[in-house]
């Protein structure tokens, strides 16, 4: 029987009118597009699989969670994720005194640093700041 990884609660993208109106029945998508996979047909108990979940949910949440994302920008938080695990790879045979190809190191970093620019390099946290009204009825019932 195949694990499967789970996104949590808070980045799993919410429904909005768009995607229902693409298609109505959750069960008519994929896994991955649901977010109960990170990856199709991948076990997430791997050494790279838990990394790049990892890093895509540390940047997604950095761009304030799934919610405040396009599809365009959560596919190039998936690319972010998949070069920097590969360059951490690389990186880890240099350390053990491996040989690496440079070119494909500065190509990867060049990728990272192109990728990091569009989808953003500043955490943009989560507004969660009541409105003055709700502000307002919390210290009345406080106070009540």
């Amino acid at each position: 029987m195949e694990a499967t990884t789970q996104m949590p609660a808070d980045v799993r993208r919410k429904s909005t009118p768009r995607t229902r109106a693409a298609d109505p029945k959750s069960h008519g998508r994929s896994r991955t597009t649901n977010g109960k996979d990170v990856l199709p047909n991948v076990d997430g108990r791997s050494i790279v699989a838990r990394r790049f979940r990892d890093i895509s949910f540390a940047i997604l949440a950095d761009q304030g969670g799934a919610d405040c994302c396009s599809e365009s920008k959560l596919q190039l938080i998936r690319r972010f994720a998949a070069c920097a695990v590969i360059a951490e790879q690389m990186e880890a045979q240099l350390a053990r005194g491996e040989p690496i190809n440079i070119a494909e190191h500065s190509q990867l970093s060049s990728t990272l640093t192109r990728l990091a620019q569009r989808i953003g390099i500043e955490r943009r946290a989560k507004d969660v700041t009541p409105s003055v009204e709700a502000y307002l009825r919390i210290k009345r019932e406080a106070g009540a």
